[in-house]
């Protein structure tokens, strides 16, 4: 199932894009947490009415709006690589996952403008990564079943200004600039996606390849990431955790490449989709 959240005459709602366009549950259903608190039987219960193909709606990030994002870093091997490279470091793998927030402020829909600010930073990079939606309220879940916690997947891209995220010495201030953390088009539910850790993943840059991996290059695959954070910690459900970027940033290239005004970036998962979001960068 692919559950997306859109734009309607009595605010936010939640439907199923399906081959034939969209069916919004009826009632209607405002917030994923609502729909995560549904029994499995009364999700399979809901009415549902046509609202119209896909493209004449206005879609919205499928989580959220209020909603803390768990990130790892470096956290595929190929990336790790190339920051040592760009930084005239020697490697060393982390042995246990770096995790950041990103702040929900950052939250920007599939699809929308992202208007950034060349006053603010004037490094602004993509990263291509697999969103984890969990579904369930959960704390010291093992690995060994840290999959039976995931509501479904989705695209997300981590807009980072580089020389924020350099200046201040830490992560949070330059991945947390608002409308830097696009999510969707829509959550794929997990009995769909199968096995996380098998997934095509890559960004094109205005038409233009920039990365191009998979996501079992991940140094700490989707269990053990789950199991270490929840580990002395609650989860929620609808709580949004992404996995971490392949190689092929734009500031470990040479020449570092950055994001320029009306750059097209577009996510593409397998069995996901496409996340597709434009840059607008103005001075002020």
């Amino acid at each position: 199932m692919r559950l997306i959240r859109f734009k309607s005459g009595i605010g936010a709602r939640y439907g199923i894009s399906g081959d034939s366009g969209v069916r919004a549950f009826v009632p209607p259903i405002a917030t994923l947490g609502t729909y995560l608190a549904l029994s499995t039987a009364e999700r399979a219960s809901l009415a549902t009415e046509f609202v119209g193909p896909l493209e004449s709606l206005a879609l919205l990030a499928p989580v959220g709006p209020h909603k803390n994002v768990f990130c790892v870093g470096r956290n595929y091997l190929g990336h790790a690589e190339e920051i040592a490279r760009a930084r005239g470091i020697d490697l060393k793998l982390p042995e246990v996952p770096t995790f950041f927030t990103k702040a929900p402020t950052a939250i920007a829909a599939p699809g929308a403008v992202l208007h950034l600010s060349a006053a603010i930073s004037s490094e602004y990079d993509w990263e291509a990564e697999l969103a984890v939606v969990i579904g369930t309220r959960c704390r010291d879940v093992a690995a060994d079943r840290a999959l039976d916690v995931v509501f479904g997947y989705t695209c997300l891209n981590d807009v980072t200004a580089r020389d924020l995220q350099k200046a201040h010495g830490q992560w949070f201030k330059g991945k947390s600039l608002d409308q830097t953390c696009p999510i969707g088009p829509w959550i794929v539910t997990a009995d769909e996606i199968g096995d996380p850790g098998t997934l095509g993943i890559s960004i094109h840059i205005d038409g233009v390849t920039k990365q191009d991996s998979n996501t079992s290059q991940l140094i700490f695959g989707v269990p053990k990431i789950i199991a270490s954070l929840s580990r002395g910690m609650t989860l929620e459900a609808g709580d949004v955790i992404a996995t971490g970027t392949p190689d092929g940033v734009g500031f470990a290239r040479t020449p570092p490449e950055f994001l320029r005004d009306g750059t097209v970036m577009e996510v593409e998962i397998e069995r996901i989709g496409v996340l597709r979001n434009t840059v607008a960068l103005a001075l002020g």
